[in-house]
């Protein structure tokens, strides 16, 4: 593996962690029946930060020569979806076998990434 493969594993990561934290604070914007302005600025702040880290991974993704946003996008969402499960304290509470696959899963993706550059 290369840096540049590893930089654009990091982003994607760290892109989909962000995105975690903006959806779990938007499921809060209008708990109470009332809207929490507070949430709705730690949301966009979130899903800012996801996307700029996106856009980071996508041209370095570039860089490498890969065409394809099929992968990327599969470990950034399954990045995503497990960051919100771990951020809204779920994950916590799966099973240790639950819990062993789902990281599995982000592993085999961020392998797949980097080895078949799709």
């Amino acid at each position: 593996m290369n840096w540049n493969s590893l930089l654009v594993l990091v982003l994607i990561v760290l892109s989909g962690l962000a995105d975690s934290l903006g959806f779990v604070y938007a499921a809060k914007i209008w708990q109470a029946e009332r809207l929490s302005w507070p949430d709705v600025g730690r949301s966009a702040l979130g899903c800012g930060v996801g996307i700029t880290l996106n856009v980071s991974a996508l041209k370095n993704m570039a860089r490498l020569g890969v065409s394809s946003g099929g992968m990327q996008t599969s470990v950034g969402f399954a990045i995503t979806i497990i960051g919100v499960v771990i951020f809204s304290g779920r994950f916590f509470s799966w099973p240790r076998l639950e819990q062993i696959v789902a990281t599995l899963v982000l592993v085999g993706l961020g392998w797949l990434l980097v080895r078949t550059g799709e």
